[in-house]
């Protein structure tokens, strides 16, 4: 295995902010490649670490902004890659973290903690200004799940492809992480839509809600969840081609779109 050469020996990773290190240089290179940095590109790195994968973006992009929430790795950082001069580090949480005051459009490329994997990519999705691209490593399983199809989907995979193309660029096995996770890795890569997407609120308080007791019929949920009168959904059902007894893991998002409207 190809080591970095960026390791800090007295490092303890925290397992409160779910370090595990991707310390393979293989797979840091896909992240990289994966994310198709130019020299013009302003990358937001989200926990970047000892800084192995910083030092690859700030030799393609125009300007690195590394968010950090871990004081110690924080201060270190700059000194651990050499002081590049396009870099800017950010000692904040990332969920605190918003990118709206930067006028350039911009990537968001991480070895991110399991746990974030789906706040964060709600929040950028939602709340910040449209990237070009999102490449993160997450876990195997997540990975899978936001690729699902009806009628295997879940709430993640629908919001995820509604706003974005998704692809799962490698597999990774634990063993190239320090310290090793218990599961294994993928790197994903979310293509934001060009089109805009205006109905979100009305839409998703229908998934939501439709997938608030995933395995129980679609109908049920909704008359729980919504208040709505049962009857008038069988027959609003019916009008767009939806069978009554379908549950939210059948439906596609055309399918949540019809509803919503209807």
């Amino acid at each position: 295995m190809k080591r970095p050469l960026i390791m800090m020996n007295s490092l303890k990773p925290k397992k409160s902010l779910g370090q595990n290190f991707l310390i393979n240089e293989k797979y840091l290179d896909e992240l990289v490649e994966a994310a198709q940095i130019e020299k013009e590109d302003v990358v937001i790195e989200v926990g970047p670490g000892t800084g192995n994968l910083t030092k690859k973006l700030c030799e393609k992009a125009k300007l690195v902004i590394a968010i950090e929430k871990d004081d110690n790795l924080s201060k270190s950082l700059n000194q651990n890659i050499g002081n590049p001069n396009n870099l800017e580090i950010i000692n904040k949480d990332i969920l605190e973290f918003h990118p709206e005051s930067r006028q350039e459009s911009y990537k968001v490329v991480g070895n991110i903690p399991y746990y974030l994997t789906s706040h964060l990519i709600r929040t950028v999705l939602e709340q910040w200004p449209k990237p070009k691209t999102i490449v993160f490593t997450i876990q195997k399983q997540v990975a899978q799940r936001i690729l699902a199809k009806p009628p295997k989907t879940n709430l993640l995979a629908i919001f995820t492809q509604y706003f974005c193309e998704p692809k799962i660029i490698t597999y990774i096995s634990k063993g190239n992480f320090w310290p090793k996770p218990r599961v294994d890795s993928a790197i994903i890569r979310l293509t934001p839509r060009d089109e805009q997407r205006n109905d979100t609120k009305q839409l998703f308080k229908f998934i939501k809600a439709g997938f608030s007791k995933p395995r129980k019929i679609l109908i049920s949920n909704l008359v729980t969840q919504l208040d709505i009168d049962k009857e008038q959904l069988i027959k609003t059902f019916q009008s767009i081609g939806l069978n009554p007894k379908s549950r939210a893991e059948n439906l596609t998002i055309e399918d949540w779109q019809k509803i919503s409207r209807s």
